[in-house]
């Protein structure tokens, strides 16, 4: 099961991956070490930490989980990606502030949220169908602003700040075609065969289970912290 597999890692790395937003020391360096526009290394550096950020693929694996369509998957990924640039744009250039723990827990609580739904916990336990498109486009708020926490933390040159943080959105913003992409080809695959469905529960509470960890493992910092 592909998600089960996903998940499992995330549990067995929680300490890493719930630091997914993170940026690494030598990636700082360079970003505080740089002086005006800088397209190119901001291009990468966006795109490496889609790539690398399990937080975001948890999610938004639980999104196209059960859209079968393209036009869905590009309607509820366009959604996320509004919101996500919103924030990190708004967070990075207009200084807003908030504590990186909260943030990340409700970037963990969004894993929580999709999978639930995926398994229909909504209309069994409360009776209610949700909005996903709202869902998405205000988790995505979120997952933005959980980048942006991170880069608030570093010493980031004014010069060319505006040029860099845009590139950097872009570049995530490919790193997320990218990483969606191989999940599409992988869920095209899978559902190609009885398994799919027969395991979509089981492979949703794994999914819920990797929320979970990433969530307490943030909540806990931010008590202890």
């Amino acid at each position: 099961m592909l998600i089960f597999l996903i998940a499992a890692a995330t549990l067995a790395l929680v300490p890493d991956v719930a630091l997914a937003h993170g940026v690494s020391s030598r990636d700082a360096a360079f970003v505080q070490s740089i002086d005006g526009p800088a397209i190119g290394p901001f291009l990468y550096l966006g795109a490496k930490h889609m790539v690398t950020g399990y937080d975001h693929l948890l999610f938004l694996v639980g999104v196209i989980f059960f859209l079968y369509r393209l036009r869905d998957v590009i309607l509820y990924v366009s959604l996320f990606t509004l919101g996500h640039s919103l924030t990190l744009l708004g967070g990075v250039l207009g200084g807003i502030q908030a504590n990186a723990y909260i943030i990340d827990a409700i970037i963990g609580l969004s894993v929580v949220y999709k999978a639930f739904e995926n398994m229909g916990g909504f209309q069994t336990v409360f009776g209610v169908t949700p909005n996903t498109r709202a869902a998405v486009t205000i988790f995505g708020l979120f997952h933005g602003f959980g980048l942006a926490t991170k880069l608030q933390e570093l010493a980031l040159p004014q010069n060319g700040l505006v040029a860099n943080i845009v590139s950097f959105n872009i570049g995530v913003e490919i790193g997320q075609m990218l990483a969606l992409t191989a999940v599409l080809l992988a869920f095209t695959w899978w559902r190609a065969r009885a398994a799919f469905l027969a395991h979509a529960f089981a492979t949703n509470t794994a999914l819920m289970a990797g929320g979970f960890a990433l969530m307490g493992y943030q909540l806990v910092g931010y008590f202890v912290a």
